[in-house]
């Protein structure tokens, strides 16, 4: 359907694609107000949020860390206490990116979901800047990021876990576990675009940062681990992620300590916002 002028006639109810199709009261003319990129992110972003609602993702971000907490904690507990170990502050950092990490298995779900059921290919045929879809998606994973934390710090207080270095060291704590998950949702992100079934990505997801998190010194001190693979565990990143949370949360974190994150940060980051800026925007 056209207009006098030739124009298509948008209904009010896709606000994206018409502007509102707001309607000149004088006969037989049309005119349409395109949304700001502000009002454009602010409607992907409500739409992505309440997604997740209806789809449960919002309870399972709370629920997952104390499911993924209590199946390390409860077992290894008194096997740490042995060794001198409060595991309730050394196992936080580990619950803590485990969360962000299912985080960003959301997002690449979320990116995949609209690339295969045509959403991102309509964006880009509509008057919508070209960074909002990415920008929206990731800030609906980044309200999943804070809530999934603020689980999994209560879960922590519950099981005896403190921050004893200052409420500025706390605030690093979380700031960087929101850093990892900002970088972690945007390469999953990158992935989900590209891939062309939901569930097969977020499998392919799920395996990586399982094999990960237990070859790490998240878990268990690095002395608990087989010389040889020692190297490795010490210096992959959840490793050095992990090192560096914990000292936040015990004595305060130094230089020499958080140095290693930050590269690894900066480096993934250099290497996942490119990614999925060309996955957002490419054209099938």
């Amino acid at each position: 359907m056209t207009t006098r002028t030739g124009e298509p006639a948008h209904g009010p109810s896709d606000p994206i694609a018409s502007g509102r199709g707001v309607r000149d009261r004088s006969p037989g003319l049309h005119r349409r107000i395109t949304l700001s990129a502000v009002d454009q992110w602010w409607v992907l972003t409500t739409r992505s949020l309440r997604t997740m609602a209806r789809y449960g993702e919002l309870v399972i971000a709370v629920i997952a860390p104390f499911v993924f907490g209590l199946g390390f904690y409860l077992p290894l507990k008194f096997v740490m206490q042995m060794q001198g170990i409060d595991y309730a502050q050394f196992l936080m950092p580990i619950i803590v990116l485990q969360s962000m990490a299912f985080t960003a298995i959301s997002a690449a779900q979320m990116a995949s979901q609209e690339a295969t059921t045509g959403l991102t290919s309509r964006l880009q045929t509509m008057p919508v800047a070209a960074a909002v879809p990415l920008l929206a998606r990731m800030t609906a994973s980044m309200v999943r990021s804070v809530i999934s934390l603020l689980a999994a710090l209560g879960f922590g207080y519950a099981i005896g876990f403190r921050f004893s270095a200052g409420i500025g060291q706390a605030a690093l704590f979380c700031a960087t576990a929101l850093a990892i998950s900002l970088v972690l949702c945007l390469g999953a992100d990158a992935i989900g675009s590209l891939s062309r079934s939901p569930e097969a990505t977020s499998q392919a997801l799920t395996l990586p940062q399982l094999i990960l998190g237990m070859l790490s010194c998240g878990f268990v001190p690095e002395e608990g681990f087989p010389e040889w693979i020692r190297p490795f565990v010490r210096n992959q990143p959840i490793s050095q992620f992990s090192f560096a949370m914990r000292d936040m949360a015990q004595d305060g974190v130094t230089w020499e300590v958080l140095r290693p994150s930050v590269f690894w940060l900066a480096g993934l980051f250099l290497i996942c916002l490119p990614a999925a800026v060309w996955a957002s925007t490419r054209r099938k």
